[in-house]
């Protein structure tokens, strides 16, 4: 009885010394997104920043891609915001004037400051203080990508770099020639099936009326009226509506890998870089990088992509900064992001990333960042853009009439902004 006791004293002095130490340790919460492999990657990183920093417990909190926004909005409510989480760029305007998050430049190492590319400040940026706010290792495009044999075959240009990208003729005129081409069922793969509840559309086919020559919005005045339903942008999702009709795009219900699936029934896809390393497995050296198209008198591609961000409720700003310099420098991590054709964000990640360096294969994609990319609208409202916009985009796909659908997302959008009096300092930037 008494060896028991002893022995029960000694596990509860054990216990309560583990405890003790537990309760000594700070604690980061870091809520997150992505597919298995990169939560994996997320887990090493942790193992490797606990090691060299005993003292800190990093805690994940895992969110679904297609559910991110409504966990942070239900942990906004529980008031339970961890310390460092991601979002997603488009997003950050939303959160900063929410005030959810806190500028980051006086926390993160400076050595990466230095290291991020023009496209990463500005997707990290807020634009009323133009503070920064978030900072990602990689940023994000979207390119045409080419079946060789097909584009041979109708004898189609091969543009060489941005500035000597297909008009929107050629491409037209490339589509209706696929479409009679033997062995391709549909000239091109949008990526429709995505469907509308991610960021796709705006994201993707934003530029596409950006190029034509209007905007989601006006970005200086901040209304939606006479921009997104402006006869530019009428007549460039009239023209995709187009493509619909005529059979030339893959349907969402086929899925979204048609251009490098068995057969390659689609003979071009407009597609994210990610795509390139599963594409280029399938297709080997019949597949070529292009250039978006220009639908008007300008190029213009998306970027932005998942950015790593501390909230202002952390109680350990510093070493929640200290852990993401951990993340953005960790080999093994950028080892893996490059071995996914991660889209370079960082200057010394490009170094390291031959897939984007000049001469590479995706070289035209990095080549778009610093010519083309425009990021989508900088604004608190942006909830309300992306998801007008998207709804107007189903509509006009499943048959509506463009004008309609723009001019009916276009009041929502101003509706919100009015709703909120403007989103002060917004309305004062006039």
């Amino acid at each position: 009885m008494g060896k028991r006791l002893l022995l029960s004293l000694v596990l509860s002095s054990a216990l309560a010394a583990t405890w003790a130490h537990a309760a000594d340790k700070a604690v980061i919460q870091v809520m997150h997104q992505g597919d298995p492999g990169f939560v994996a990657a997320y887990g090493k990183v942790a193992e490797r920043f606990e090691a060299a920093n005993p003292d800190v417990d990093i805690q994940f909190i895992y969110a679904p891609h297609d559910a991110y926004n409504e966990k942070f909005s239900a942990a906004v409510v529980a008031k339970q915001l961890p310390d460092v989480m991601e979002l997603d760029a488009p997003f950050l305007a939303n959160y900063v004037w929410s005030g959810y998050l806190q500028p980051i430049k006086p926390l993160i190492d400076k050595d990466l400051l230095d290291d991020m590319t023009a496209s990463n400040i500005a997707q990290g940026t807020y634009p009323i203080d133009k503070d920064l706010y978030a900072i990602g290792l990689t940023d994000s495009s979207v390119v045409l990508y080419g079946n060789k044999k097909y584009l041979e075959a109708i004898g189609a240009r091969i543009p060489k770099s941005v500035d000597d990208v297909w008009t929107r003729e050629e491409f037209e005129t490339y589509l209706e020639k696929l479409s009679k081409l033997d062995g391709v069922k549909w000239p091109i793969d949008t990526f429709r099936g995505y469907g509308i509840k991610t960021e796709w559309i705006t994201y993707a086919y934003g530029p596409i009326l950006q190029s034509a020559g209007c905007d989601l919005i006006d970005r200086k005045a901040w209304k939606s009226e006479s921009t997104l339903d402006s006869d530019a942008c009428v007549d460039a999702l009239a023209m995709m509506q187009k493509w619909v009709k005529n059979g030339w795009v893959v349907p969402q219900s086929a899925g979204t890998n048609q251009f490098f699936a068995e057969g390659n029934p689609a003979a071009l896809a407009l597609g994210g870089h990610w795509v390139y390393a599963e594409a280029v497995a399938a297709m080997k050296d019949n597949i070529v990088v292009l250039p978006l198209p220009k639908f008007g008198a300008k190029g213009a591609s998306p970027d932005g992509t998942w950015i790593w961000a501390i909230t202002k409720t952390s109680k350990h700003p510093d070493i929640a900064a200290k852990f993401i310099s951990f993340l953005l420098k960790d080999k093994e991590y950028r080892a893996y992001v490059a071995s996914q054709s991660g889209y370079p964000g960082l200057k010394s990640f490009a170094a390291e990333s031959p897939l984007y360096a000049n001469g590479g294969p995706m070289a035209i994609a990095f080549e778009q960042a610093s010519k083309t990319a425009v990021a989508r609208p900088p604004h608190p409202a942006y909830p309300t853009i992306t998801s007008a916009f998207m709804q107007a985009v189903d509509e006009v796909f499943n048959g509506g009439d463009p004008k309609e659908a723009l001019t009916s997302a276009a009041k929502k959008i101003d509706e919100d902004i009015a709703d909120n009096d403007g989103y002060p300092p917004f309305g004062d930037q006039q």
